[in-house]
């Protein structure tokens, strides 16, 4: 009776030996879990927040950037070419002209009768020329009983009468001339600027101060520069077809045309060794105006396939040019850099990064080689371009 009864006891002591290790394990295991989830918490909350931004392919224009002035295609300072009272004043300021417009108007009537003497004495001549004509027909017809000095002096008398007659004829188209010039017409079409004379005021030709400047804005020139050891580039590329330009606003956010490379000025400016540059604009929208301040974009080539990153991801040190690139497991990696080309907020990177890496575009203060990272992409919005997207 005592042995069965201690193997049963034995048998239960082991089953509880067994139930509790079995406990014991699965405690271990959700306790390592536990550790585990923790960790993984504080590693999550420990990660380093940054933007990142993908290492693209793509074409990339190389533009030559300067500052440039807008000037009138023309310019025309308009003169009176005769002297006398301004009666009207036929344009307003700012207002566009046309060619052959009336500006102005001077009194006509001194010059109206200087015309109207010289057709008069065009008339008188015209009658000494008949009679002279009659007179020497009736010597030519008394043959012996006319001498002939009377006969060669009459022919000298009706050649100094024709001859007067073409003189009288200048007379009346000079005289003719004089009065068309108080009408002031526009010389070019263009954008009238602020008048200088009035009604009522006397002008004369030999003054200097003019009536009016006339702008043509329609087209319209942008002169700018360009550093002299881009010359064989640009000369290159022109050669080939006109360079597109572009100009923008002087705070770069606005560009205002686009118009082709039309001069290249025949000598380097060695004081600055720059060249001087002229460009041509349609101008339709009257978006560029003479005098204007603007920035300029000459388009000398472009690359094509290049490994292209925003700017914000390159970083500058004291040993260079580099940038953080986020790898499989949301590490940083430091990558040093080699940067040929950088506008309108990209670069060109010709070392360093291969297109479909991820590189990192903001935070970087905060990260160093080997921090783990969480990621936001950067808003491939221009408009938007601080938005982020989890």
């Amino acid at each position: 009776m005592k042995k069965p009864r201690i193997i049963r006891w034995i048998v239960v002591i082991v089953a509880l030996g067994a139930l509790g290790f079995f406990g014991w394990q699965r405690f271990l295991r959700g306790d390592d879990r536990a550790t585990a989830a923790n960790n993984a918490q504080k590693s999550a909350r420990n990660a380093v927040r940054v933007t990142i931004a993908p290492v693209e392919k793509s074409d990339f224009p190389v533009y030559l950037t300067g500052l440039g002035t807008v000037q009138g295609f023309n310019t025309v300072v308009v003169r009176t070419r005769v002297d006398g009272q301004i009666d009207k004043v036929a344009f307003q300021e700012g207002q566009l002209v046309n060619q052959g417009d009336l500006l102005v108007e001077i009194d006509p009537r001194p010059y109206q009768a200087t015309l109207d003497q010289a057709k008069a004495k065009k008339a008188q001549d015209e009658a000494n020329l008949a009679n002279a004509n009659l007179d020497l027909q009736r010597f030519t017809k008394l043959g012996e009983f006319a001498t002939r000095q009377q006969t060669d002096t009459q022919r000298s008398t009706v050649a100094q009468l024709t001859a007067q007659i073409a003189a009288d004829d200048a007379a009346i188209f000079n005289a003719q001339t004089q009065l068309d010039y108080t009408a002031v017409k526009a010389p070019i079409t263009g954008v009238a600027g602020l008048r200088q004379v009035d009604i009522g005021n006397i002008v004369n030709a030999a003054t200097q101060t003019g009536i009016v400047t006339i702008a043509q804005i329609e087209p319209i020139a942008v002169i700018f520069t360009a550093p002299e050891e881009q010359l064989p580039y640009i000369n290159e590329a022109q050669a080939i077809k006109p360079l597109k330009t572009i100009a923008i606003t002087t705070d770069g956010k606005k560009p205002l045309a686009e118009g082709t490379l039309a001069v290249v000025n025949n000598q380097v400016d060695t004081t600055s060794g720059t060249i001087r540059l002229k460009a041509v604009f349609d101008n339709k929208n009257h978006a560029l105006w003479p005098g204007q301040s603007v920035s300029t974009r000459l388009l000398v080539k472009t690359l094509k396939d290049a490994t292209v990153v925003p700017d914000d991801a390159i970083q500058h040190s004291t040993n260079g040019l580099y940038a953080y690139v986020v790898n499989q497991d949301n590490k940083a990696e430091l990558r040093k850099v080699k940067v040929s080309q950088s506008i309108d907020g990209r670069s060109v990177v010709d070392e360093g990064l291969t297109p479909g890496q991820q590189v990192v575009t903001g935070g970087q203060f905060k990260v160093q080689p080997g921090t783990l990272v969480t990621t936001a992409v950067a808003s491939s919005d221009p408009a938007q371009p601080k938005v982020l997207k989890e």
